[in-house]
C-alpha cells in the first residue's frame, strides 16, 4: 500500500502485498460473501439433519448436539446458528411455511405476457394426467381421445378453468413427497414451538390457504362460501399430506402421478 503524497512505483503487475485501497474492499467483499456462503450451507445442513432426526425419533428423542454432529457443526459451534433446540424446530417449519407460501404464490401469479408458451407445458402434463385416470380409461371416449378435456370424460365435477387448480395440486404434491420429514415433524411437534415461531407458522399457513381459496372462488365464483371453499383446500391438504407416511419403499415417480388425481379429484368433487 502506498504512503500519503507518494507515488506507487511502476510495477508489471498487481502485488496482492501492495494492493489498493479498492483491491483491498474487494478482497473483503469476497472473503466476507464466502464466509456468508459457508455459514448459510452449515445452516442447511443443520436444518436438514434435525428434520430427519425429529422424523425419526421425535422432539425429545434427539439432542442439539446429534443434530449438531449429523449435520457436522461440533459442539458449541451449534448455538452460533441456534440458540437452542426448540429455536431450530422453530427455524425448520418457519422455513418450510414460508417456501411453501412463496412457491404457491409463484403458482398463481398471472403468466408472463412475454412467455406464455413457456407457461403451457405444465398445465397441459396435468391435463393429460387427470384424463388418464382409472376412472377416465373405464369410461368411452368420445372424439378424439388425445384432445379430450378431462372434464367430457369423468363423472366428477370439475371447476370451469381449472388448470390453476391442477397447477396448485401439482405443486403440493411434489412440495410433499420432497419434504416427508418436515410434515411428519409438523404432525407431531407443531406444540413444541415457541408461541412466537407458532403465530408465524399459522399465519404463513393461512395465507397458502388463502391463496388456493382463491383459486377455487375465481374458478368458480358462486360454488361455495368462503368458509366452505377452506374446508375444500384443508381437505385437500389433508389427503397429500397425510401420504408422506405411508409411502415409504413406493419410487416417487409411481406416487406423484397417482397422488395428484386423487388430490384433484377430492379438490373438485
Amino acid at each position: 500500500m502506498t504512503r500519503a503524497n507518494e507515488q506507487p512505483e511502476e510495477s508489471a503487475g498487481p502485488d496482492p502485498a501492495h494492493a489498493g485501497p479498492a483491491s483491498a474492499a474487494t478482497g473483503a467483499l469476497a472473503t466476507g460473501t464466502a464466509r456468508d456462503r459457508a455459514k448459510a450451507e452449515r445452516r442447511r445442513a443443520l436444518l436438514a439433519a434435525a428434520a430427519r432426526l425429529f422424523a425419526e425419533r421425535g422432539f425429545d428423542g434427539v439432542t442439539l448436539e446429534e443434530i449438531g454432529a449429523a449435520a457436522g457443526v461440533s459442539g458449541p459451534a451449534v448455538y452460533r446458528h441456534v440458540a437452542g433446540k426448540q429455536a431450530l424446530l422453530g427455524a425448520i417449519l418457519v422455513d418450510v411455511s414460508e417456501r411453501l407460501l412463496r412457491g404457491g404464490r409463484e403458482v398463481a401469479a398471472p403468466p408472463s405476457p412475454a412467455s406464455p408458451v413457456a407457461d403451457a407445458p405444465p398445465s397441459v402434463a396435468a391435463d393429460r394426467r387427470v384424463a388418464e385416470s382409472p376412472r377416465s380409461r373405464a369410461r368411452p371416449a368420445s372424439g378424439d381421445p388425445a384432445t379430450a378435456h378431462p372434464a367430457s370424460a369423468d363423472p366428477a365435477r370439475v371447476y370451469p378453468g381449472s388448470g390453476l387448480l391442477r397447477e396448485l395440486v401439482a405443486f403440493h404434491v411434489a412440495f410433499a413427497l420432497a419434504e416427508a420429514d418436515v410434515i411428519r415433524v409438523q404432525d407431531r411437534d407443531l406444540d413444541r414451538l415457541s408461541p412466537a415461531d407458532r403465530r408465524t407458522v399459522r399465519t404463513l399457513q393461512n395465507a397458502y390457504v388463502d391463496v388456493w381459496t382463491a383459486a377455487l372462488a375465481t374458478a368458480d365464483p358462486d360454488a361455495e362460501t368462503p368458509a366452505e371453499r377452506r374446508v375444500r383446500a384443508l381437505a385437500c391438504f389433508g389427503l397429500i399430506n397425510s401420504t408422506p407416511h405411508s409411502v415409504r419403499g413406493v419410487p416417487s415417480s409411481r406416487v406423484r402421478p397417482t397422488l395428484t388425481r386423487m388430490a384433484l379429484a377430492a379438490l373438485t368433487a
